[in-house]
């Protein structure tokens, strides 16, 4: 910060509302591909965890690996394989939600009710309609859990992603980055101010969508 320098220039907020809205965007897409694709290995592994219980240590132990791996040595290592691209911010990120995504739906069907799963086979469910009728949504709780961590942490982990592509990945990072480099607190600030408020909004996004999509899981007599 310079000598008389404003902590919070408010006017060059207003000026710029374009740029920091696609800063926004950018970071919302370094968010949302990764917990989508996160979401989808994870369900895959977790149902094959679920039907074979043998894999799960294995699964768990090699994301677990991948998890402990810091993330800027995730990036810098990738970037001379895959070039400064999208696709070297999307694998370490993909493979952070891992992890969390793993263990909390495994962990949601392993929650249903082994009379649940005998009634359903008694009413003639196969395998697969079990599956889709019974065990997914009574596990969509404990899915929701592990997104809502999964996100919040490919958030933060977008920030550092983004403050090493720079104008490749874009994201709120970025505007660390840039306020950082040119003494300009208002940009700084302003990228870590709406990375905590997209994180926070994210979380209770999830929330109001556990109630919407599962509203047999709210107690009797509670507010809409």
């Amino acid at each position: 910060m310079l000598p008389g320098q404003q902590l919070i220039d408010f006017s060059w907020i207003g000026d710029h509302l374009g740029q920091i809205a696609e800063r926004i965007g950018q970071h919302l897409e370094l968010t949302i591909l990764p917990v989508a694709i996160g979401f989808l290995i994870a369900l895959v592994l977790s149902i094959w965890a679920v039907r074979q219980p043998i894999v799960y240590g294995p699964i768990t132990a090699v994301t677990g690996v991948l998890y402990t791996i810091p993330s800027l040595a995730a990036f810098a290592v990738l970037i001379p394989i895959t070039g400064l691209s999208l696709v070297s911010a999307l694998i370490p990120l993909v493979s952070y939600t891992l992890l969390i995504l793993v263990r909390s739906i495994v962990a949601g069907f392993r929650g249903v009710a082994p009379e649940v799963l005998e009634a359903a086979e008694g009413m003639g469910y196969t395998r697969t309609q079990r599956l889709i009728r019974v065990e997914f949504p009574l596990a969509v709780p404990m899915m929701i859990a592990g997104l809502r961590l999964a996100t919040v942490t490919a958030i933060g982990l977008a920030t550092v992603a983004s403050i090493i592509g720079g104008d490749t990945f874009g994201g709120l990072g970025q505007l660390i980055t840039e306020g950082l480099q040119t003494f300009f607190p208002t940009k700084y600030l302003l990228g870590a101010a709406l990375s905590v408020v997209l994180a926070v909004s994210a979380d209770v996004l999830f929330v109001q969508i556990e109630r919407w999509i599962t509203p047999w899981a709210r107690a009797p007599g509670s507010a809409g």
